[in-house]
This record gives structure tokens, sequence and C-alpha cells, in this order.
């Protein structure tokens, strides 16, 4: 007998997941389930009811919902989200139960009450993609609802989901007033930096390609707005300059942005070169600039190229330029972004008294706005280094998880964030099964992170892991090759170097690593380890005696956790042999 055909029908699917759901839990279970089971009956039920959705699959932490109608998704979504906001406003930040949506429009197929498909996968997919308290929608879901619904819509551009082969046009609902995460953190191009991407000028007589450079200019856009700390403005309003002669300081004045970048397009047989350069508004200088060359046999891969490699730099680029303009702010004029610039800049720097300014502006920044993420992250990093080679005070390593706990309980996609709060995690509490998915989301969210890629590849050392440790390493270094953290990759392949028993690369690598910043101690401790296996004893002992005018309190007995990369992946007793023939102290 002939199966029964497979029942389809065309459906916008609702995805909701609750933000921060283990550590709800963890903090108060009964009261969290109470709540949630009282924010189920009395809010998400009966607003689904009101709209014609159906709940056909429920977890611990989320829901799907069917609708014959993507306004009813919608309008329902908006509804619960409101109404969560202010149920929940009274209460702490870290204690308030929020909700991740993402809804999409698609064919699915039905199998008794449950529904499976390509349009359930993508839902799911916006729904991680979400902020929390945010709303995102899928391209066709915004067709539909755009003239039926009195709300605005951010286009996020088209978002590259897992498993999902075909880029996403994605769209954020604008909630009234903004989501809760959104109004914690000032985002306005006054206060945070703002950045417009021009279309890039087609030097080219053949038309297709300037179809090209408008795909390229809007990949680069998606991929800016991955960097939640920079305002990215939409194309609709930079291509309105397409095609004309402008001068930029106009162009960001109109736009009220502070950095513009621009490029161009030519073609000469097979051969293609496109240059961008990004500039700042105000004053009209260049920041940066390259050039990329490539063929029209690989014109895609060449696109993905240039956009990963110009994503990556630009994020230094700026930030370095941020730096420079908030150091001729007086003291009395700093923000919360300013003084996590500024500890930023110390923080980089691997010295006593730069991470304990750089402690102190993070501090401060926390004081004026307790709920900033990134805040949170670049703390963690501060303290638990200031732990490891800064005497080990107990409340340092305390504060550090503390603060990296925040990070993670935020709800931030930014991938910077959580790379420092993961790397933290792994180093003062060994976790990476807590660190790997938020390594994996920040990557997941900006594959272009360098620091994330960085942090990455120091987990997959703690395994031992030489070959994925190379690979996120060198791909860290590629993307942002003038990085200021540039140093931890360049350490980290001296480790997998010195794992494979590569010892003259592993010593090339740490030579670079001391090069970026000369005072790093644990680049100290692998020159040592280098020079002792090389059979050069002299060199090691000058080596060591440096690490100890940068960390005096070091000695063999406290290597372990300061150096656990190391320790981990080539045997504790392994790298404290070869630092006792350099004259470490036991």
């Amino acid at each position: 007998m002939a199966e029964d055909p497979i029942e389809r029908r065309l459906a916008a699917i609702l995805a909701a997941d609750v933000v921060g759901y283990s550590r709800l839990m963890e903090a108060a279970e009964a009261a969290t389930l109470a709540r949630l089971r009282s924010l189920m009956s009395e809010v998400i039920e009966p607003s689904m009811a009101a709209h014609r959705g159906r709940i056909f699959k429920t977890t611990g932490d989320g829901a799907l919902v069917e609708f014959a109608s993507a306004v009813d998704a919608v309008e329902s979504a908006i509804e619960v989200q409101t109404q969560l906001a202010a149920r929940e406003a009274a209460l702490g930040e870290d204690e308030r139960i929020r909700l991740r949506i993402g809804i999409s429009l698609g064919d699915v197929m039905v199998n008794g009450s449950d529904i499976f498909g390509n349009g359930v996968n993508v839902a799911a997919r916006l729904q991680a993609l979400a902020a929390p308290g945010d709303i995102c929608i899928s391209g066709n879901v915004h067709e539909h609802v755009a003239n039926a619904i009195a709300v605005d819509f951010d286009d996020l551009g088209p978002q590259q989901v897992k498993n999902i082969a075909r880029p996403v046009p994605t769209f954020r609902v604008r909630l009234e007033g903004g989501s809760p995460a959104r109004q914690a953190a000032p985002a306005t191009p006054s206060e945070r930096p703002a950045i417009a991407v021009l279309p890039f000028d087609n030097m080219s007589a053949e038309a297709d390609q300037g179809y090209f450079a408008d795909g390229m200019v809007e990949d680069i856009i998606t991929g800016l707005s991955r960097i939640r700390w920079l305002t990215v403005i939409a194309r609709n309003s930079s291509f309105a300059f397409k095609g004309k002669s402008v001068d930029i300081r106009e162009v960001a004045r109109q736009l009220d942005v502070r950095y513009v970048l621009e490029g161009s397009v030519r073609k000469a047989g097979e051969r293609v070169r496109i240059t961008a350069q990004l500039i700042e508004g105000e004053t009209g200088a260049h920041l940066w600039a390259d050039r990329f060359d490539g063929t029209l046999a690989d014109i895609f891969d060449l696109q993905d190229q240039i956009t990963a490699s110009v994503v990556a730099a630009i994020e230094p680029s700026v930030r370095k330029a941020e730096t420079d303009r908030v150091r001729h702010k007086r003291p009395s004029d700093l923000g919360a972004y300013d003084l996590y610039l500024r500890a930023l800049e110390q923080a980089c720097a691997f010295t006593p008294a730069g991470r304990n300014a750089a402690v102190a502006f993070l501090d401060a920044a926390l004081r004026l706005q307790p709920d900033y993420a990134e805040a949170h992250g670049l703390a963690a990093w501060c303290r638990q280094q200031r732990f490891l080679w800064g005497g080990q005070d107990p409340a340092d390593r305390t504060a550090a998880l503390d603060h990296a706990a925040k990070a993670a309980a935020s709800g931030t996609d930014d991938a910077t964030t959580l790379a420092f709060a993961a790397f933290a995690i792994i180093v003062l509490a060994n976790d990476l099964d807590a660190a790997m998915p938020m390594i994996a989301h920040a990557l997941a969210h900006n594959p272009s992170s360098a620091i994330a890629h960085n942090v990455r590849s120091i987990a997959e050392m703690t395994r031992g892991n030489a070959e994925e440790t190379m690979a996120h390493a060198e791909r860290s270094l590629r993307l942002s090759p003038f990085d200021p953290l540039r140093y931890m990759p360049e350490i980290t392949l001296a480790a997998a170097h010195l794992l494979r028993d590569n010892t003259e690369a592993a010593l090339e690598h740490t030579r670079r690593a001391l090069e970026a910043n000369p005072g790093f101690a644990p680049a100290m401790v692998t020159l040592a380890m280098c020079l002792v296996r090389l059979g050069r004893r002299d060199e090691a002992r000058a080596a060591v005696a440096r690490l100890m005018e940068v960390a005096p309190d070091t000695r063999l007995s406290n290597l372990g956790m300061r150096v656990m990369m190391l320790t981990t992946s080539l045997g504790l007793d392994n790298v404290r042999a070869d630092l006792r023939a350099a004259g470490l102290p036991e």
C-alpha cells in the first residue's frame, strides 16, 4: 500500500526562548518555574489564542507556535514582549525574565500535532539572532506586515545562519521605547561610533562589475552590523549617494556618522582589483586603506575574502580612532563608553600599572552603567590577568568570574565581550563546557572577530589539539595582523609548535609575540622553554631574569594556572623541568 502523502501548508512560525534560563533556575528554581508558568498562562497563551496561534512544541525554556497569518504572528509577538517588559520592570536586571523571538514564513510539513520544515528552522535561527526583549523576522514576513502593522523595522541585512544554505534577509521589530537590552546601553551616533559604507565606485566599463561592487558593499554592511558597539547606517541611506561626487565630510554630517568607508572596483582583463579606505568624517583623514586582487574565476571567493578582511580591519581601526578621540576629553566629561575605551587601551599593554588603571576605569564605567556587558567582559579579562600576574589575590579571581558570569547572562552578541568572558572562565575555572558555547556564539555572530578566534585557539590548546589551535590562531592573525592583542595568537602558535616538537618555529612565534608586546610575561616563559630545548641555557636564564622583572613573584610552584595553556598541553612536569633548567626559583 502507498504511504499517506505528507501534509504541507504555508505557515508563519514563531520561536521564543527564555534568555539566561539556566542562570535564573540556578538562582531561584521554584520561583522561576512559578513565574514562567504564570507568564505562559497569563500572557503567552492568551495572546496566541487571540491571534489564532497554536503552540505545537514547548521545552523548559522555549516554545514554537504556528500562525496562519504573518500579521497575527508579529502582532502577538509585540503584545507578548510589551506585556512581559511591563510585568518585569520592577525587578532587578539579573532577575527579569526576557524572551528572544524569531518569526519566519514558509512551507511546513505536518506530522500529527508536530510541525517540521525549513520555516521552523529559520524561525529558530532568527530567535537566536534576536537580542533579549527583541523580535527578529524574516524578509518574507516583513513583506507581509510592513504596511499592515503600525511599527517601524530595522533592516539587519542578510544573515548567514547555521544549517541554512542561503543568507536570510532579517529585520528587527522596533518596539515602542526600545527593548530592555537596547535601552541599557547607549547606542546613538553621538555616544557610540557610527559608520556609513558608501557604494563602491565601478571603475570598469562592464555593468556586471557594478552589481558585484554593490553586493560586496551589502555584505560589508551586514558584517559590520555584527559589531554590536558600532552603529551601521542602513543600506538605503548610504546608497542615496550612489553615482554622486561627494565630500566625505558632508556625507558624515548628513548621515550623522563619525566614520565613512568608501572604495572602488576595477577590472583589467581577467583580473579584478578592489580598494577600500576608512575615513574620519570630521577631518577627512584616512585611518586605514587596503587593496585586494583576484581573478574573475574566483570572484565570489574574492568577495568573501574582502568582506571578512574589511570587517576585521575596521574594528581595531575604529577602536584606535575612538581611543584617540576620548584621550582628549576632560575626565569630568567621560561616560561609560569613554571609560571602557580607556580601560581597553590600558589592558592591552599587559603591565601591572595598565591592569590597575583598566580595572579602575571599568569600575567607574560600571558605576555609571551597572549592566554594561562590554565592561563586564573586559573586567573579567583584566581581573583574571591581575589575579594571575599581580599577586593572586582571591578577590580578583572572584571578581573576574563574577564579571564573566554577568557578561554571559547579559544576552549580548558582542564577540569581543563573549571572548573575554570565556577566556576568564577557561583560565580561572577550567570550565571548557561553559566557555565553548560562548565562543561558538561569538564566532557564529561575528566570524570576522579576531579576538574570538584567538580565544578559541587558546581553548583548543588547553585540549592539546594543535591542529585546531593553529587554524584559529592563524585566522586571528590573518584577520587582524596589526591588532594590539596580536601577541596572544602568536604565543598560542608557539605553544602549538612546542606540542609538535617544532621548537625553532615556536621560538619564531615567541619572538613575534614579544615584538608586539615586550612586557608579555607568558611569552617570556615560552621563550625560556624554547631556548632550554635548543640548548641555549645562558639565553634562557636571561629570559627568566626578564620574567622576574615583570612578574617578580613567579615561581615553579605557581606556574600551573599562569601558563595553563602550556601546562595542560605539554604537561606541568615538563614545563617545570624546562624552567628549572632556565633558573626559575622553586
